[in-house]
């Protein structure tokens, strides 16, 4: 693994590229170098696995590339190429086959990658499609482009994001334009057909194949929890017979008791006969951890740093051991349903792919920096481009059975002579296996933290992105909204689309001319769209709306009050991603009596506006939802299948005041409409902004 950067049109070019990349230069120590030409300026640092090849690579075109490609000597004799490494080896087939077959030969490439190709006017920027490899840009009046974010902020380039893995990013230094091209991403279907018995065994051969190929000439690590994922990497590796050592890390606390991970991994390893070394750390050494992972992974939300805090302790185990490549089980709980919004799913699979698009987003850019910094290269074997191809279109029944998720990977761990008690272990996630999550909790209560996230913005105040809320006016869209703003997101504006049809299939409409109220309320900018609320026709016009939220807000996501509608956030998320906007629906398969309540101890004030289902009455339009209306959706759940918050139109809800308003409303003059004894709405005449007790 290596460091990137590349800094078009700016007078400055060759001294912010160097500033840039010295922010960087420990994702590589073996060398570094720099090409520029008039204002334009690349370079590049390296991390030496295969060979020592310095770079930029100049020919008709320029190449800096951070790449792991395991068919590059196959490559090489396939177009009898001399080159000396897999980075080489790209620079030669762009140069021999050139731009116009670009998305040929990323077909063609087994592995990661980001690189940066620039010939004549023209500079493409890529990284491999599931996003393994870091990329960042910024485009303002520049072009600007980094394996990390901290490297473009260190010259002012602010307003950096992600470059999502499905586009190549070309840009026309002549006209300083930006333009992308769509790549085609990986698909759940056709569904294998064959029996299970030939799925066990295909699927055996590639995941024993993703390992092997991606052992190293020298020993290795690997991160371990005793766990099917990282337990499968380490008994093929024994089998195959390499050189490597297992790596734990977890808190030990007085009082606290022993981490499950750590207990597990101590019986797996001795068990199984693996190479193991542990470290625990205590909650005093835990806050000068977090003084450096939370700056280092540039986000503060609690998730990420539990699992970065575990990974951190193991990899600098690692890097005193002078190892250079460490393995991780990342990507088997999307790829096999490993968690439980699966298990709560009725497509598994399409909650499959879902994780599978955004974990670039969610892991990928925490683990690689954390690895990088120390000197590490990290590679995800169940992320292999024709293993994970084949996962998705795996059958839901071999994936989650009788509630335990995984069935199929156990089976193939069983069959490769794995322990079946360990391959049947139904394991926590990372942050509360090594009991870090508890020392997060605990050390912000010691600080006078109401919310883990409020600390550990002590050690980056930054906000961790800024997102557009599809906000609809009612209760969901509203607490998501509240969750993300918690977490250190900053919400930059509300985004609100207005149907002509009451019936859309994808937007709230009662009540959603007073979003703009609401808005105000809280201080916030709208963007308001109009659409007619025809079937599938509305998704350009929410297409419209979010650019605008892009281009005028500088949104680098989209917050979503989805709780179960597999419809409305299948479409938001394929438009989001065209424009290049992350996902956060935080709200997902949450239970619909806790979301309620969770409301009324956060101190929402939310009415209902409209009813249209059985076991609710027209006195109940106006009412506030608190305890005693809460009681009553949960009876009739009970006796019925009634959801509790109305996730099958049975009511809405429209909201008067949240920690988020800066001022309540107080509705003034309303009437209620009325068409059966179970069907009706508010209409809200006349409202007013009260100022706040």
């Amino acid at each position: 693994m290596c460091g990137i950067i590349g800094i078009f049109n700016h007078k400055d070019a060759k001294k912010l590229a160097k500033k840039g990349l010295s922010k960087i230069l420990y994702r590589g120590k073996d060398s570094n170098g720099l090409f520029s030409s008039e204002n334009c300026c690349i370079g590049h640092c390296l991390h030496s696995v295969v060979n020592f090849v310095e770079q930029p690579f100049k020919g008709k075109g320029v190449l800096i590339v951070n790449c792991e490609l395991y068919n590059w000597e196959e490559l090489n004799d396939k177009y009898k190429f001399k080159a000396r490494n897999d980075s080489e080896l790209l620079f030669m087939l762009l140069e021999k086959k050139g731009v116009s077959k670009i998305k040929e030969i990323l077909d063609e490439l087994d592995g990661v990658y980001s690189f940066c190709y620039w010939i004549d006017d023209k500079v493409y920027v890529a990284r491999d499609i599931i996003g393994v490899k870091p990329l960042w840009f910024s485009k303002y009046e520049h072009l600007g482009f980094a394996s990390e974010k901290k490297a473009l902020k260190e010259i002012g380039m602010f307003d950096a994001e992600e470059l999502n893995p499905r586009k190549i990013l070309v840009y026309d230094v002549k006209k300083n334009k930006v333009e992308f091209i769509e790549r085609d991403f990986l698909k759940i279907t056709p569904e294998l057909k064959c029996k299970y018995e030939k799925i066990k065994k295909e699927l055996t051969g590639l995941v024993v194949n993703s390992i092997s190929k991606r052992i190293p000439d020298q020993k290795f690590g690997i991160l371990f929890s005793g766990g099917i994922d990282s337990g499968l990497i380490a008994h093929a590796c024994k089998e195959l017979g390499v050189d490597f050592t297992c790596y734990t890390a977890a808190l030990k606390e007085k009082g606290m008791g022993e981490a499950e991970d750590m207990v597990y991994a101590k019986k797996v390893a001795d068990k199984l006969g693996f190479r193991l070394k542990t470290k625990t750390i205590s909650l005093k050494e835990t806050e000068k951890y977090l003084k450096k992972v939370v700056p280092l992974i540039e986000d503060s939300n609690v998730v990420k740093v539990g699992v970065g805090l575990t990974f951190y302790v193991a990899c600098e185990m690692a890097k005193k051991d002078g190892i250079k490549v460490i393995f991780s089980g990342l990507g088997s709980e999307e790829l096999f349903a490993g968690y439980e919004r699966h298990r709560k799913s009725d497509l598994i699979n399409k909650e499959c792919l879902s994780g599978v698009i955004k974990i670039y987003e969610r892991d990928l850019y925490r683990d690689d920096v954390i690895a990088m910094a120390n000197n590490l290269e990290l590679r995800l074997p169940f992320l292999d481009k024709k293993l994970t191809s084949y996962a998705l279109k795996i059958p839901a029944k071999y994936k989650i059975k009788d509630g335990l998720t995984k069935v199929v990977l156990r089976d193939v761990a069983v069959g490769l002579g794995y322990d079946k008690e360990f391959a049947s272990r139904r394991k926590k996630a990372a942050q509360y296996g090594s009991k870090f999550d508890r020392a997060i909790a605990k050390l912000a209560k010691r600080k006078g933290f109401n919310l883990k996230s409020e600390y550990l913005r002590t050690f980056y105040p930054e906000v961790n992105l800024k997102l557009g809320v599809l906000f609809s006016s009612g209760k969901d869209s509203c607490y998501a909204m509240h969750v993300m703003k918690r977490q250190n997101y900053e919400i930059s504006c509300l985004i609100t689309l207005k149907s002509k049809n009451k019936d859309s299939y994808m937007f709230h409409t009662p009540a959603i001319e007073l979003a703009e109220v609401q808005a105000k309320a809280m201080e916030l900018p709208i963007i308001e769209q109009e659409t007619a609320g025809v079937k599938e026709k509305e998704l350009a016009d929410l297409k419209k709306a979010l650019a605008a939220a892009k281009k005028e807000h500088k949104i680098e996501g989209v917050v979503t009050g989805a709780l179960f509608s597999k419809y409305q956030r299948e479409r938001i998320e394929k438009v989001a991603d065209s424009l290049g906007l992350k996902i956060f629906s935080p709200l997902w398969h949450m239970d619909q009596e806790t979301e309620l309540k969770s409301l009324v101890r956060e101190g929402f004030d939310v009415i209902i506006s409209s009813i249209a289902g059985y076991g609710m009455e027209t006195k109940d339009i106006g009412k506030r939802i608190d305890d005693k209306m809460i009681s009553k959706l949960r009876r009739l759940k009970d006796k019925i299948g009634f959801n509790v918050a109305g996730e099958g139109g049975e009511f809405e809800s429209f909201v008067l005041d949240g920690p988020m308003f800066k001022k309540r409303l107080e509705i003034v003059d309303s009437q209620r409409a009325i068409e059966n004894e179970c069907t009706g709405r508010m209409l809200i005449k006349k409202i007013k902004l009260v100022d706040k007790k």
